[in-house]
C-alpha cells in the first residue's frame, strides 16, 4: 500500500515511542518523512534513526516551544521539498505529583511542550500546507498527538491532563476555523491510552518514587488489569490510527477525536 507516494510528513518527536513508529509507518506507506526532535542533526541517535531509509527521508532538529525553530523549520521545508501534507504534533513531556507539589515552572514546562508546541506547529504550518492541500483530493492532514488524559482525569497529573485536555479542543477550535474559511487541511486529535513507550516508563518511574508501586513492572501490571483489552497499546498501533487520519481514507474527518486506548475511556 502506497497512500502516501508523492507525499510528504513531518513528525515531531520522532526519535522514539509513537513519534517514531507514526514516521516509520507513513515512510513503510510511501511518504518522504521528516523525522524532527532535540537532537543535533549529526548525533548518533539521529544516524541510526535513519539508516537504511533511504532518500526518503529527512531530518530536523526543532524544539517545538521555540517560535523561531518552528519558523526556520518550515522555511527548510519548503527549500528542500517545497510541500507538506501531514503534520503530526507529537512531541511531549509528562508530568506527575500533588498539586501542591508541582512548580509553576513545572506546570509552564508541560504546557509549553505540549500545547504551546502544537499551536506553534499549527500556526507556521499552515501556509505550506494550505498550498498543498490544494493539489490533493482531500487536502493536507495535521494530527494532533492528545491523550485519554485530555478526556478524562487522573489523579497526580494535573499539568499533563490540562495540557492534553488543551489539545483537543483547540484541535477542534482549528478545524472549524479551516473548514469554514476553506483552508484545505484537515485537523484531528488522536487519543491513546497507556501505549509501551520511552515516556511512560519514565512516568512510571516518576510514581515509583511517589510510592505507589514497588517497581515499574507492577505500574504496567495495574493499568493492564485496568484496560479491558488487558494489555498495553504498542507504538505501532497508534501510528496505524494515525496512518489512517493522515489519509484520503479519512476525507470526511476533521474535528474529531480518535480514542485507540484498549476500551480503558468506555468504562
Amino acid at each position: 500500500m502506497n497512500r502516501f507516494e508523492g507525499r510528504v510528513g513531518l513528525i515531531t518527536g520522532s526519535l522514539k515511542g509513537i513519534g517514531l513508529a507514526a514516521a516509520q509507518r507513513l515512510h513503510a506507506e510511501g511518504a518522504t518523512v521528516i523525522f524532527s526532535d532535540l537532537n543535533p542533526p549529526g548525533s548518533n541517535e539521529v544516524k541510526q534513526c535513519l539508516q537504511g531509509l533511504g532518500v526518503k527521508a529527512d531530518y530536523i532538529g526543532l524544539d517545538v516551544c521555540e517560535e523561531s525553530q518552528w519558523e526556520q523549520a518550515l522555511s527548510t521545508i519548503r527549500s528542500r521539498h517545497g510541500r507538506l501534507d501531514v503534520l503530526v504534533n507529537n512531541a511531549g513531556i509528562g508530568s506527575t505529583g500533588a498539586i501542591e507539589d508541582i512548580s509553576l515552572a513545572a506546570w509552564r514546562k508541560t504546557l509549553a511542550v505540549n500545547l504551546d508546541g502544537v499551536f506553534l506547529g499549527i500556526k507556521h504550518s499552515k501556509s505550506l500546507m494550505a498550498e498543498t492541500g490544494k493539489t490533493t483530493p482531500y487536502g493536507a492532514s495535521i494530527i494532533n498527538v492528545s491523550s485519554i488524559m485530555g478526556l478524562v482525569g487522573y489523579s497526580e497529573t494535573a499539568p499533563y491532563n490540562a495540557s492534553k485536555g488543551g489539545v483537543r479542543l483547540l484541535t477542534k477550535s482549528v478545524a472549524i476555523e479551516f473548514a469554514t474559511k476553506k483552508v484545505p487541511i484537515r485537523v484531528n486529535s488522536i487519543h491513546p491510552g497507556f501505549v509501551r513507550t520511552p515516556l511512560l516508563v519514565t512516568g512510571f518511574e516518576n510514581w515509583v518514587r511517589l510510592g505507589a508501586a514497588e517497581k515499574v513492572q507492577d505500574m504496567i501490571d495495574m493499568v493492564a488489569t485496568a484496560t479491558p483489552n488487558g494489555r498495553l497499546a504498542e507504538p505501532s498501533e497508534i501510528a496505524a490510527a494515525i496512518a489512517f487520519l493522515a489519509s484520503d481514507d479519512a476525507s470526511y474527518v476533521t474535528g474529531s477525536e480518535l480514542v485507540v486506548d484498549g476500551g480503558w475511556t468506555a468504562q
